[in-house]
């Protein structure tokens, strides 16, 4: 059985996995558009939550702030953006968390791809953590690290090229492969064939045309994403499931359950 669930507020976490009869749930550590990881804001803190997800068997993952870029060659942010994933890695440690995805990030039109790449490389060989870093494709961009499977096999060759770069795992966002102009029917097969492995599914429909390069989910049926495209992605996975859509997360668990046999 694939285990599903969705993000949800940290503060509540596991009543909310409760609520929503959720496996596993995801959820931010801080504001993710800040810079700054203020105290856990759990009852009882990292060990609490820690505790508390065990007894409900209910998975954590965590997902790192939007600002985080280790791959630019702008020092302002790629070194705060290689301090602040290393301070979510640290708390994801703490509360027992599978994994912590993080976006692939960009360079400039006047950079060349392949220091961004690199920029990864350091990123991953700096980084001191035992939770898996798991690199979730993006929608748009045109110098994205992970938009197109070209530049993925491009970022998988340098990250993997690190030290402790057997750690790093991928996050493969249905709305996001969609609208960057995968082609869903093989996409888990490319992927797979780059990475050797899916570690977790954002499973989102997209409120846009394929390829359309925009990042906006909404919840399932009500999307333009096939049906049989987006439940196929789920099933040839085979990975945890983290639901990132609109409102009440609850009819879309039970949606995706049901499709799944």
């Amino acid at each position: 059985m694939v285990k599903i669930g969705a993000h949800v507020d940290l503060t509540d976490a596991i009543g909310a996995a409760k609520t929503l009869g959720a496996d596993t749930v995801q959820v931010f550590l801080s504001d993710p558009q800040a810079w700054k990881v203020p105290d856990l804001p759990y009852e009882g803190g990292a060990e609490a939550l820690r505790a508390d997800a065990a007894a409900a068997g209910v998975d954590l993952y965590v997902h790192a702030p939007y600002v985080i870029n280790v791959a630019s060659t702008n020092n302002r942010i790629r070194i705060p953006s290689r301090k602040l994933l290393q301070q979510i890695m640290d708390g994801a440690s703490a509360i027992g968390a599978k994994g912590v995805v993080v976006h692939g990030g960009h360079v400039t039109a006047n950079d060349e791809p392949a220091k961004g790449f690199d920029n990864w490389r350091k990123a991953i060989d700096a980084l001191e953590t035992d939770v898996p870093v798991l690199i979730e494709n993006t929608a748009g961009g045109d110098y994205s690290m992970a938009r197109r499977l070209e530049r993925i096999e491009e970022l998988w060759a340098a990250v993997t090229a690190a030290n402790g770069g057997d750690n790093v795992g991928f996050t493969l966002d249905t709305c996001h492969a969609w609208a960057g102009g995968f082609d869903l029917a093989t996409a888990v097969d490319q992927i797979r064939a780059i990475t050797g492995r899916i570690d977790l599914v954002h499973a989102n429909d997209s409120r846009d045309v394929a390829g359309s390069g925009a990042d906006r989910h909404i919840n399932f049926g009500r999307g333009l994403i096939p049906e049989e495209l987006l439940v196929g992605v789920v099933a040839a996975a085979g990975a945890p499931v983290i639901c990132e859509t609109k409102g009440d997360m609850a009819p879309d668990i039970a949606w995706l359950r049901e499709r799944l046999g």
